[in-house]
């Protein structure tokens, strides 16, 4: 595919499946300067707790950069060749640009044209939620679909795709 970008993996798992931490390892095992994007928002307590946990978990030798949802502008701005780039995650990001009634597919348009100039080692981390089933109201419909349309364009792009079920890695691409 001459489309694909060598230097990209895309991550998809369950929730507690081990993504994030297998995509950290991608990470670190590449020895260039760590930088972590984190799209979550802290709704409450509980999540601002998680937030914590993982940013403590990662330590000191990651940059953060919290951005709920200018993914593509922010990832402009800290690209460079030497650095790996670790996002986490795109369901996360998703779920912000419909709460902010966000035009979703144009937004992902943009992710996707950005990605072929990244310089910098790209590690993207989602949550695979179409494996289950349909659910019973409209936005979690929305939000599945749009999520499995997200998956597609950066998985055809990314030169690896993994899929991480009980911390064990299938790699399905590259």
């Amino acid at each position: 595919m001459t489309d694909c970008l060598p230097n990209s993996t895309l991550v998809l798992g369950g929730a507690r499946s081990g993504k994030s931490r297998f995509a950290e390892n991608l990470v670190t095992a590449s020895g260039l300067e760590r930088h972590y994007i984190a799209t979550g928002r802290a709704w409450d307590e509980e999540m601002q707790a998680r937030i914590d946990q993982h940013k403590a978990d990662r330590g000191s030798s990651w940059t953060t950069h919290e951005e709920p949802l200018a993914l593509a502008e922010r990832l402009a701005a800290i690209d460079g060749a030497g650095r790996a780039i670790l996002i986490d995650c795109l369901t996360l990001w998703l779920t912000n640009l419909m709460m902010e009634g966000r035009d979703t597919a144009l937004q992902a348009a943009a992710l996707a044209a950005w990605l072929p100039q990244a310089k910098a080692r790209l590690v993207i981390v989602s949550n695979e939620v179409g494996l289950g089933i349909v659910p019973e109201n409209r936005m979690a419909r929305e939000f599945r679909d749009h999520a499995g349309r997200l998956h597609q364009m950066i998985a055809a792009k990314a030169g690896e795709v993994y899929f991480i079920a009980a911390g064990l890695p299938l790699k399905m691409k590259g």
